[in-house]
């Protein structure tokens, strides 16, 4: 056990809660990748279904009734277009940071033009904080929605550990981490994010999902006491090019439970 300068006591609940979110935002990060047979395991099959809407009722006390039921209703829209899923994805979000829709935090806001570095790198910054590293074969930024999503999965299951060892000073760094990194960057361009998404009635896999993901993100935000961004944030200028270079071969954060280790780019 490593030693603290103050006890946390154990909480059961507590370390319940943490498992719950870092279950609802891995399966939030599988449901923004390109989908594959793991995201049919995981988000249609009835079983993983009713495993995650569980999850979403055992999060807290006064939590969103409806995020359990919402699940089931992703579920049922994936069963119904499990064959369109793949094109339906390429349709919406595309083979660029343009599609349809832009699943990329950096891509919104209108900041000078030294504001995109700075997010991306401020970005790189924590994941690096917490010992973790990108990896360059998958080919995705680090400020893609899956990768930013992944993040607070290894946060939250960072929470639960911290608190089933009673250490104190890792709670209180990853509960700061959490509440900072959904303030500055995943519950800053979410809402407009899934605002948009949740316009495009095209597939109703990705409406459904763009539902949950704002159900639970703001659920997340009242949480911790900070307020999310606007959802008609604007996209950037599309022929602004203020990109850097080295953001498109960046890839997603290898921060999924049980891949986590500090510099292990082999472990996703």
């Amino acid at each position: 056990m490593n030693s603290t300068t103050s006890p946390v006591n154990r909480d059961i609940r507590a370390i319940d809660s943490a498992l719950c979110r870092a279950t609802i935002y891995s399966a939030l990060a599988l449901a923004f990748r390109p989908p594959t047979s793991e995201t049919v395991v995981r988000m249609i099959e009835p079983e993983n279904c009713a495993a995650l809407a569980t999850a979403a009722a055992l999060i807290d006390v006064g939590a969103d009734p409806a995020l359990a039921a919402v699940f089931n209703d992703l579920a049922a829209a994936g069963r119904a277009e499990l064959l369109t899923l793949a094109s339906s994805y390429v349709a919406l979000f595309g083979h660029t940071a343009r599609g349809i829709i832009a699943p990329y935090e950096t891509e919104y806001g209108n900041e000078p033009l030294f504001q995109q570095p700075q997010e991306l790198g401020d970005l790189m910054g924590f994941y690096r904080a917490f010992g973790l590293s990108l990896r360059l074969d998958r080919r995705e930024r680090a400020d893609h929605i899956s990768c930013e999503c992944e993040f607070m999965c290894f946060l939250a299951m960072k929470e639960a550990y911290a608190l089933e060892h009673n250490d104190a000073t890792m709670l209180e760094t990853t509960l700061k981490a959490q509440k900072a990194f959904l303030r500055d960057h995943l519950g800053r361009f979410l809402p407009a994010f899934a605002s948009q998404l949740g316009r495009e009635h095209a597939a109703m896999f990705y409406h459904k999902l763009a539902d949950l993901c704002l159900r639970f993100i703001a659920q997340e935000a009242t949480r911790m006491g900070i307020r999310l961004g606007a959802a008609n944030l604007s996209l950037r200028p599309a022929d602004d090019d203020r990109v850097p270079m080295a953001c498109g071969s960046a890839a997603e954060c290898a921060a999924m439970p049980g891949a986590c280790a500090p510099e292990d780019t082999d472990s996703v």
